[in-house]
């Protein structure tokens, strides 16, 4: 006896049908119209979408960051996500200078151990190759990859905090080579943001508008250009995080017009928010878009949602990582490098896309799928075990109502955080139901299921290559 979706509309990256999904136990055996449902407990998806499960492919849960730790950890996040559609998470374990990749892995698993909701998986942020030249730091990024980190994380900014030199980045990219791991890059240029925060702040500019001032696009620009080009030399492939203008767009697809293997994200707040609407340097409620790269000025939006029309970005990851307003973001109250970068997104991915997107007329509903789930699961060694509805895949559904109308608020979101960067906008398009691995796990916007029920991912090296 399975569980069967009769009378949906069956969407993923390469097909959109009028068809049945049979679930059994964890994995979906059959998809086809007309199945016969004697023996099956039947869900009518008459009227609705049957998407795959989303995969946030940037989120930071229970992460340590200028002197305090983001609100949500590995319950409320992945709760907050799975009612908002999204099914699976990576998140990133962070090195602490000096020590082994091996303790910050198994301090990030005991972080979701009984906590998480839905499967994650995790990124390794490098800090520090170690001894040896860095033989260390390298053995343990082979160690990393046996045990399912299929990718890194380096920073270009972030002084004396994350960041590493070029050379540290080139010898983990070489490293990608051999063990197929992939690099995702922080690209900005951190070593002259620093400069130009400390000439702020001299001059008595504190406000956070500031920090979007004083982080422009150019820095993010030459860092994705030099990433591209450490990739290039190195002869691997390079996936860039949250990138957020169109200079820096404009590296990734004179890479990609070059045949360069060269991937990239955004983020919903680049495609959505602006300094102009929610920065305009009046009141320190601004600091609740304080989040690293900054905002940028409006006319980037739209060159944004074309890279995604174009596949010059192919995913859009949330980089959800709220600190609250009321007592967190207070930090830089007087010093807007002290506010915590980060806000509040992982719930509100998926209603946002569809809205604006696919709504729009901006993207297909089957690019929208590829973006917020199959691209995200193929790029990052999870396809098709995630990423689509087929025979054999884990049964990670969403029965999405494109007719569901739904208000974002802090009031009724499940994110613990006492904002939303989205605040009273309405969005038409939202998740009905979602099963995890065939379970039901959220049903007209609540949590159904059990806590700490989500699965440790180990994901395949393949070094980027999805196609």
């Amino acid at each position: 006896m399975g569980i069967l979706i009769q009378s949906g509309m069956v969407v993923t990256a390469e097909r959109f049908e009028k068809a049945d999904v049979l679930v059994e136990g964890s994995t979906i055996r059959e998809v086809r119209a007309q199945i016969d449902p004697v023996g099956h407990t039947v869900v009518n998806a008459s009227g609705l979408f049957v998407l795959p499960g989303g995969i946030d492919a940037h989120t930071h849960m229970d992460m340590p960051f200028g002197g305090t730790v983001s609100a949500d950890d590995f319950l409320t996040g992945t709760r907050a996500a799975a009612i908002g559609g999204t099914t699976t998470i990576v998140d990133f374990a962070i090195q602490a200078k000096g020590t082994r990749m091996r303790d910050a892995l198994d301090l990030w698993r005991a972080k979701a151990d009984g906590k998480a909701c839905i499967d994650y998986g995790l990124h390794m942020i490098v800090t520090d190759l170690g001894s040896d030249n860095g033989k260390q730091g390298l053995h343990d990024m082979d160690d990393m990859v046996r045990e399912g980190v299929a990718s890194f994380k380096l920073f270009m900014a972030y002084p004396n905090v994350l960041m590493v030199d070029d050379g540290t980045i080139f010898k983990a990219l070489q490293q990608t080579a051999k063990n197929g791991a992939l690099v995702c890059m922080h690209a900005e240029n951190g070593s002259a943001i620093d400069v130009i925060v400390q000439q702020a702040l001299a001059e008595g500019k504190t406000a956070p508008i500031y920090h979007a001032l004083t982080r422009p696009t150019k820095a993010e620009a030459e860092a994705v250009h030099r990433s591209i080009a450490l990739a290039e030399m190195a002869g691997v492939p390079v996936y860039i995080v949250h990138l957020s203008s169109e200079d820096a767009l404009n590296q990734v697809r004179e890479a990609r017009d070059r045949g360069v293997p060269a991937f990239a994200e955004t983020c919903p707040q680049y495609l959505l928010l602006s300094i102009e609407d929610q920065m305009p340097g009046k009141s320190f409620e601004e600091a609740k878009y304080v989040f690293t790269p900054p905002l940028r000025e409006k006319k980037n939006q739209p060159k944004l949602w074309d890279g995604l029309a174009t596949d010059n970005l192919q995913v859009v990851s949330t980089d959800h990582c709220p600190f609250c307003f009321a007592d967190q973001k207070q930090l830089g109250k007087d010093d807007f490098s002290k506010i915590p970068n980060g806000g509040p997104g992982v719930e509100n991915r998926m209603q946002l896309l569809y809205h604006f997107g696919v709504n729009a007329g901006k993207i297909s509903l089957q690019r929208f799928v590829e973006i917020t789930a199959t691209a995200p699961a193929r790029i990052f060694g999870m396809y098709p075990k995630k990423g689509t509805i087929a025979v054999g895949s884990d049964a990670d559904l969403v029965l999405w109502d494109p007719e569901a109308e739904h208000v974002i608020s802090a009031a009724t979101h499940h994110m613990r955080c006492d904002f939303s960067m989205f605040e009273g906008w309405k969005v038409k398009g939202n998740a009905r139901k979602v099963y995890s691995r065939g379970e039901l796990v959220a049903d007209g916007g609540r949590y159904v299921a059990s806590t700490g029920r989500g699965e440790y991912l180990r994901r395949e090296a393949r070094g980027g290559a999805w196609r």
